[in-house]
């Protein structure tokens, strides 16, 4: 660990023991008790402070408030008490985790999956933002839960594919005390990093409070040259305005800059046709790569009843996301000898994106003979827009590169030779109607049904691309949930979702979006009274409208390729869920997930993503001592390619947790990932062999107040 980190993280862990020492000693005058947290808001559904690995219920499948065992989906959660001790501070690192899906690293980048298909969008607070590739690899110190629904979610979405919806909800200012904790955090390959996490009353009834979250993380890498910095900051303000308003409103800055980065990965193949193996700390780049990302948010909520249980409930939230770029890709295949027989490609690039989302919903809760019934009807605005896409390749094309075990490429400075590459303003705008209602037809029946009516339009400013709009797109949501007896139910569902396409019939006409058309079944239990949630499901998804070209013929008056719509990938399989408390000291969280995916020739679909992922994790109490071990299992997965076939066999890789509490105050948590330092592959392809992480470790110095 160099000299630098070690004094940084020193000065943190003396200023923590410090401030723990004085507080204690102004508690001890005081004598008063630490830590008292008085809960005001609205969101019933806080796993801070619980311990728990499951919730009472959640609003991310229907926008109404079920619990796991009310939702005719499969849905899954991470609370605040999960991410904690598997050591998950990352959108990245948390999809690892996520029964069901697998993934495909790039670079940066993650081409997740689930299902048999590519998760294209994830939420914030219910409200969608839309990418394939997500290169931001959002820190999660500033949610309190990640709510998971698996199939399609059309219904609180709009547009994309039927796979899986995940839905990271905010923290709150719930403290009418001032609480918080304080830590530092040191790990494997020079990491550290340092965070507060403190909650205030504003005024002196506590109607108004405040909430801040600040964290700086520093790391190298066990890939030679690889640097990461990652800086956040969070504020809140939730405010109970009367009886009947509550406002909550804040703020977010993330900046995380990455240095020595891939472009796509290592060649997978020599000239002789035999595949490569590495080393996993060899990387693709050079010193003056670099991949930074920048996100700054504003949000606001505002809750108000207006009759009774009746309540009016305004949601608005913005981004603007800025990154920058420059990278170096590979391409080819290296002789074992000299190490010629590869192309070097550079790209340099800055990028620009504004997000709205706009949501507006009146929930009706009533009585209908003497059964409880809720509606809530809701208009939802969506507008992404691309503000500004430069780039260039440097070079201007593929160079040959000498020696791939001894190169020195530089970056070449803008110059004539360049070869621009300029993306016009583009804009995707989404308006939609939505209805929902939770009805109780029984004592014991619930029938769960909605409608979604959107309208999607693309617009760009480059004359050479068509405006496409879609109206009227109707999606449906209908789901019957049976209480067997107080711990049982069993559901079905059907569930759909639209996924607009830029591929026109011989006419001219752009084909109708994809529709994802999801069907499932199951059984759930809750058990020890909401404490242990499990579910037992199975699916079939379905795909219509997917373009398919058609030989020989072209649109009318153009050269271009016509279409025609057919039908698309089918996907079935089951997915297996147990999370929660067995007892006051043991914590369970299993899931496994299996699926078979074919397209309409009959072929297997997404060959790399993993037939069966399976994930277990417990904790177990023992006096001052937290143990916890689980594993992680990917089936086998390949892909074809120009010189062969790239396989990955299935690997397990295991990791454990032991967490102490020094006092009622202090814990200290070790976490020691892929403990078996397992060697695989989490990316495979032709110029895109990317391992995934050696075994790895962190250690947590944790202060409460």
């Amino acid at each position: 660990m160099n000299q630098p980190i070690k004094k940084i993280i020193g000065l943190s862990l003396c200023t923590v023991f410090l401030l723990h020492t004085n507080l204690l000693a102004e508690n001890k005058n005081k004598n008063e008790s630490l830590g008292k947290v008085d809960v005001i808001a609205t969101d019933l559904n806080i796993t801070e402070g619980t311990n728990s690995y499951t919730t009472p219920s959640m609003k991310t499948s229907t926008k109404l408030n079920l619990s796991i065992k009310e939702t005719p989906q499969s849905i899954s959660v991470f609370t605040t008490k999960k991410l904690k001790d598997l050591g998950i501070s990352s959108y990245q690192n948390m999809l690892n985790y996520v029964t069901g899906v697998t993934l495909n690293r790039w670079d940066e980048r993650l081409n997740s999956s689930a299902r048999g298909f590519v998760i294209d969008y994830y939420k914030i607070d219910g409200m969608p933002t839309y990418t394939s590739y997500n290169a931001r690899d959002i820190d999660l110190s500033m949610y309190d839960r990640v709510e998971v629904v698996r199939g399609a979610n059309g219904l609180t979405t709009g547009a994309g594919n039927p796979g899986i919806s995940i839905n990271l909800v905010r923290k709150r200012a719930n403290s009418e005390e001032l609480t918080g904790t304080l830590s530092v955090e040191a790990g494997s390959w020079n990491s550290y990093n340092a965070s507060a996490d403190i909650s205030s009353k504003i005024t002196e009834d506590g109607s108004i409070r405040g909430r801040i979250v600040a964290k700086h993380e520093k790391a190298d890498s066990y890939m030679d040259g690889y640097e990461k910095q990652n800086d956040l900051f969070y504020g809140v303000i939730d405010a109970d305005l009367s009886d009947t308003t509550y406002l909550s409103t804040g703020i977010s800055y993330h900046n995380l800059e990455r240095k020595g980065v891939r472009w796509g990965g290592l060649p997978a193949f020599y000239s002789d046709g035999t595949q490569t193996d590495f080393g996993s700390d060899k990387i693709v780049s050079e010193d003056w790569t670099y991949w930074n990302v920048e996100t700054k948010s504003f949000f606001t909520n505002l809750e108000q009843f207006i009759y009774k249980d009746i309540s009016l409930n305004t949601s608005y939230s913005y981004d603007e996301i800025k990154s920058e770029s420059a990278l170096l890709y590979f391409a080819g295949a290296v002789n074992k000898t000299n190490g010629s027989g590869l192309n070097s490609m550079d790209w340099q690039d800055e990028k620009e994106k504004k997000e709205h989302n706009l949501d507006l919903n009146v929930n009706i809760p009533f009585d209908l003979g003497r059964l409880s019934q809720e509606v809530i009807i809701g208009a939802t605005y969506n507008l992404s827009k691309q503000t500004k896409s430069i780039g260039r390749y440097p070079a201007g094309a593929y160079e040959a590169v000498s020696n791939f075990y001894n190169y020195d490429i530089k970056l070449p400075s803008s110059s004539s030779s360049d070869i621009p590459y300029i993306v016009e303003p583009e804009e995707i705008e989404q308006k939609a109607l939505y209805l929902a209602g939770n009805f109780s037809l029984t004592d014991e029946l619930k029938l769960i049904a909605g409608a979604r009516l959107s309208t999607w339009k693309y617009t760009s400013e480059n004359s050479s691309l068509d405006t496409r709009e879609f109206d009227n797109e109707l999606t449906p949501y209908l789901g019957l949930v049976y209480d067997l007896d107080k711990n049982h139910s069993i559901y079905t569902s059907y569930t759909s979702i639209f996924n607009p396409q830029d591929k026109k019939n011989k006419n001219g006409n752009y084909l109708d979006p994809i529709e994802g058309k999801s069907y499932e079944a199951g059984i759930k239990g809750e058990y020890f009274d909401g404490a242990l949630n499990a579910s037992l499901s199975i699916f079939k998804i379905e795909q219509d409208n997917v373009a398919s070209a058609i030989d020989g013929v072209f649109v009318i008056g153009s050269s271009n390729q016509a279409y025609e719509s057919s039908e698309g990938v089918v996907s079935k399989g089951f997915e297996i869920d147990i999370a929660g408390r067995i007892t006051d000291n043991l914590n369970v969280d299993f899931g496994i997930a299996n699926f078979r995916a074919k397209d309409a020739d009959g072929e297997k679909y997404d060959t790399k993503a993993s037939r069966t992922t399976a994930n277990v994790f417990l904790s177990y109490l023992i006096d001052d001592f937290t143990l916890g071990g689980g594993l992680q299992y990917k089936s086998k997965y390949y892909t074809e390619t120009n010189y062969g076939k790239i396989n990955q066999k299935a690997y397990t890789i295991a990791n454990a947790m032991l967490g102490y509490k020094i006092d009622k105050n202090s814990t200290l948590q070790l976490n020691v990932n892929n403990v078996f330092d397992k060697t695989y592959y989490q990316g495979v392809g032709t110029n895109s062999m990317v391992y995934g992480d050696p075994r790895n470790f962190t250690l947590n110095y944790k202060y409460s107040f």
